[in-house]
């Protein structure tokens, strides 16, 4: 359970610049942005969208994480589906790759306070090492091992540009292919404004440009109040304190005890559970049985063009999981299968005696049934409105916001 805050910490690149040392020091990188010279951020561009580095040559990042969309889900699947034949079922929700590279490595706070980290369960130190499982994932895009992924390279049309750039015997040696396209791609996340555009209604706010509505103003103080959403908790609404705006998370953890998603295909055996920080997927805190349950805390930036929400992708609405934050607690049988009887089994994606770490001593959680949760219809109303202002593209003229108008911008 996190009680505390992570304090801003900068940009989280110091593995990737060990990289680029590693790789200056053997004399052959170019790091040229002459207008029209390649760089490893504009071949990190071509990679980020070259869907025939893929087994089955149909998917490429972008076909998860869709520019138009915040770099998120173009679709309303929980998951995705990837593999030689695209029909290898993934086991969480694709999260945006937007706001990625304000992230720092995987910590404990000095109170004991698990943060940031790529990835839902952190376990990746920086952006070169989180791009590198979706190439090798058996679910994702599916290649055998570097090797194949450095073959492709090879015979990509910017082979050439790349060769410009790490050398023209790169291809030699497939790991070092293999580490410079991953480190091109964290070149491309980390200076590319259209990942971290800041151009939002609330951006525009904070920069003393316009007002926001009455109902947004009254969501964005639902947000902030500790009695009532309690929001600002976890994704922290104020300046960061190098003076940029925020990015509404804490970097933090937390175990909520989301419902058992049925429509992704592992939860069919009723002996697999998603554990977060202690696996499956991450190994390295396996006996931290403490820590089960928890993912990181996301960005709220461009939440409301989501098409699912929370690690399993479980609901399909930011109402419905508005609603499930300050309901889950007074009306769980809404939330939860029920027995014969009508009882609910609450918190029914971790097993029984893991379902002590989920959250329930912070509002809008220490509510208990019979009692009124800590926001009506009409303030989710008006925190989905405040919610809507975050979404980048936002234009004043027309009083719309749309991501897709933040794509390629210089």
């Amino acid at each position: 359970m996190r009680k505390s805050s992570a304090t801003r910490l900068g940009v989280a690149l110091p593995s990737i610049v060990g990289v680029m040392i590693c790789l200056l020091a053997g004399g052959a990188v170019s790091l040229a942005h002459a207008s029209g010279a390649p760089s490893p951020a504009s071949l990190g561009r071509s990679i980020f969208h070259d869907a025939s580095l893929s087994a089955s040559g149909q998917m490429s990042c972008a076909s998860c994480h869709v520019p138009a969309r915040a770099h998120a889900q173009g679709n309303t699947s929980a998951v995705q589906a990837g593999g030689e034949n695209l029909d290898v079922a993934g086991f969480r929700a694709v999260p945006s790759l937007r706001y990625l590279n304000f992230d720092l490595p995987f910590f404990f706070q000095k109170d004991g306070t698990p943060t940031g980290g790529f990835n839902r369960d952190g376990r990746a130190d920086d952006l070169v090492e989180q791009a590198r499982r979706p190439f090798l994932a058996a679910h994702e895009m599916g290649n055998v091992d570097a090797a194949s992924v450095a073959d492709k390279l090879s015979r990509a049309e910017y082979a050439d540009a790349f060769r410009h750039v790490f050398g023209a015997n790169v291809f030699a040696d497939v790991d070092m292919a293999f580490l410079a396209a991953l480190f091109s791609i964290a070149s491309f996340e980390s200076s590319a404004r259209e990942l971290h555009p800041f151009t939002s209604k609330f951006d525009l706010f904070l920069r003393g440009r316009l007002v926001l509505s009455t109902q947004e103003l009254r969501g964005f103080a639902l947000f902030n109040r500790p009695d009532k959403g309690n929001c600002a908790g976890c994704h922290p609404s104020t300046r960061q304190p190098d003076g940029s705006p925020p990015v509404f998370t804490d970097y933090t953890y937390d175990a909520l005890g989301v419902p058992r998603n049925p429509e992704i295909a592992a939860n069919a055996d009723p002996a697999y559970f998603d554990l977060g920080l202690c696996g499956p997927d991450r190994t390295d805190l396996a006996e931290r049985r403490d820590l089960c349950g928890q993912f990181k805390v996301p960005t709220l930036r461009n939440v409301a063009t989501r098409q699912v929400w929370f690690h399993n992708g479980y609901f399909h609405s930011l109402k419905d999981a508005l609603h499930f934050y300050v309901e889950r607690d007074t009306h769980p049988e809404r939330w939860y299968p029920v027995d014969a009887a009508g009882a609910p089994d609450k918190f029914d994606d971790l097993p029984a005696p893991l379902r002590r770490n989920v959250n329930t001593q912070e509002p809008p959680y220490d509510r208990r049934p019979g009692q009124a949760p800590r926001l009506d219809d009409a303030e989710i109303d008006d925190v989905i409105a405040f919610l809507g202002t975050l979404t980048d593209g936002y234009d004043d003229a027309t009083g719309t916001a749309d991501p897709a108008r933040d794509v390629a911008l210089p």
